[in-house]
């Protein structure tokens, strides 16, 4: 697997984030929206810092279940039912972020939306990863 992370210098710069990521590999995993769900279907965490962490662990859970690390996300949705309390909390959130994911950020998008399926959820998360090459070329040395 081979992610390159593209920052171009004309574009402002990318905080928590990559401006494109450029993938090969040979396999894609395509993950489902993950909210603050705990393993009773519960949602968890009364705050959004709270939330995004549950859903971002979720996130990395069903990731790693598919034999991919956070290094492989190549893109990641993040749905809020409140943007403005999402970027008042943005600098949180981005300590949540590199102490699960670490700092290699897949491209990134947040949309604002009216609610979500579980009606006291506040974030969700979903994404795409690429894995397989590394795999591959860690046999082949």
């Amino acid at each position: 697997m081979s992610l390159e992370r593209i920052n171009p210098a004309e574009l402002s710069p990318p905080a928590g984030f990559s401006h494109a990521v450029a993938a090969s590999g040979s396999r894609l995993v395509f993950l489902a929206g993950q909210t603050a769900l705990d393993a009773s279907g519960k949602v968890v965490g009364d705050t959004l810092p709270e939330q995004f962490e549950r859903a971002l662990a979720n996130l990395l859970a069903a990731l790693a279940a598919s034999g991919g690390t956070p290094a492989d996300l190549a893109r990641v949705t993040v749905y809020t039912v409140d943007v403005d309390a999402y970027r008042t909390h943005a600098p949180e959130l981005g300590r949540v972020w590199r102490r699960l994911a670490g700092r290699d950020y897949p491209a990134m998008a947040v949309i604002g939306v009216v609610r979500l399926w579980d009606e006291p959820a506040l974030v969700e998360l979903d994404g795409i990863a690429v894995l397989g090459t590394a795999a591959a070329e860690l046999s082949d040395r």
